[in-house]
Order: C-alpha cells, then structure tokens, then sequence
C-alpha cells in the first residue's frame, strides 16, 4: 500500500497518509495510456478541412469540346479535378475524428498514470487547498515550496477561490476530481492534491463500472 507524506502550505511534513494499491500501485501498462491519449488527442481535433468537389465548384456544365476526332481526352465539363479551378478529388470532408474507449479501459489507464506518479514522486499531498481569496500569487508560492513547477491541481470544484487562483498560471492546471483524465495527468510533472480529493480519486477508481440496466422487453 502505497503511503505519501502529507504537507502544509509551507512545504513542512505533518503526516502521512495511505492509499490503496488498487489505484495508486495498479500495474503500469503502456498500450493503455497510448489507447486512451491517442482517444483524447482525436476528440479534440476540430475536423472541419473541407474541398470543394466538382458538384460544388461554380462554373459552367458545357461539354468543352466535341466527343471525338480531336485527339485529345474526352471531358465533359470544366469543372473536373484534372483543370485548374475545377473540383478537388477525394478531398478532405467534415468528419468526427472521435474514437470509443470503454469507461473500464479509462479507468484502468488512470489508474495506471497515477501510479506512475506516485512511483516517480510527483504526487503532492497537501493538508488543505483553502485560500481566503483568490490570489495567483499565493497560490505560485505554495507550488513553490513543494517543488511543483508544473503540475495538475486537484480539488472539489466547489473550492472557488482555488479554481480562480489556479486559471493565470500557465504551467499548472485546475481539475476537479471527475475531471482528472489521463492525457493532463502525463502532460504535467506533478499532481498537487488535497487530502480530501486524494480519497475521492481513490474511492471513485475504485468503484466498480455498472453495466447500464437493460429494459425489459
């Protein structure tokens, strides 16, 4: 069982506290960070290159020259892809680039980032991620005496002054705890957490997937 220290704002040890193997000692598997990155990375592409195909281009639909005795190849109309101006073949069309990963396999890839973490020390705990007010500063400082000069910050996303001192620094990034997801977690050195969000990961990763109810014929 994994066990981390537990920090306060002043970077000083004052306890520690024990996380389960299921989740933060999960044997490491590549193929599932690749499958679930490679998902996040598609999701996030835009899709929208189009061309315009000869249906689309604007021009005339007469014959450009007679069937035969030319000697030269028979078109039909200046539209086609082999003039200039005319249409584009097999061009690009709007599409989804959206693959499918089934929640067990996110889940299990998760599981398997933040073991990494915790394996290669970039897991921070800290006692408590209250601030009085939302200050940008205060909170760089805090990252400051942990060592964590780039890192994702996890808490409940009702922490307001948190989420609003956390958007202006451009190394390190808010998430709650629904929100953790694979491709942030390896984009970022380390993981800041509160005691309180360390145990919701925990205990959200390590509820079982329900299967959807099926309806009764």
């Amino acid at each position: 069982m994994p066990t981390v220290d537990v920090l306060d704002k002043d970077g000083q040890k004052v306890g520690q506290v024990d996380l389960s193997d299921e989740v933060f000692g999960a044997e490491v598997k590549d193929h599932l960070l690749w499958e679930v990155v490679r998902a996040q990375r598609a999701k996030r592409r835009a899709g929208t290159a189009a061309t315009k195909g000869r249906s689309a281009v604007r021009g005339t639909t007469a014959k450009m020259y007679r069937q035969k005795g030319t000697g030269r190849a028979r078109h039909g109309t200046k539209k086609s892809p082999t003039f200039v101006g005319g249409g584009v073949a097999f061009g690009p069309v709007p599409r989804s680039y959206e693959m499918k990963v089934t929640k067990k396999v996110r889940r299990a890839a998760l599981r398997v980032a933040l073991t990494l973490k915790v394996a290669e020390g970039g897991l921070k705990v800290l006692d408590d991620l209250q601030f009085e007010v939302p200050k940008t500063a205060d909170l760089a400082k805090v990252l400051n005496r942990i060592d964590a000069n780039s890192s994702v910050i996890v808490d409940d996303k009702a922490n307001a002054n948190l989420v609003l001192s956390a958007r202006n620094l451009a190394d390190h990034k808010f998430l709650p705890v629904e929100g953790l997801n694979v491709y942030d977690l390896l984009n970022h050195k380390n993981v800041v957490v509160s005691v309180a969000a360390a145990k919701a990961a925990d205990e959200r990763l390590r509820s079982p997937v329900r299967p959807k109810d099926r309806r009764s014929e």
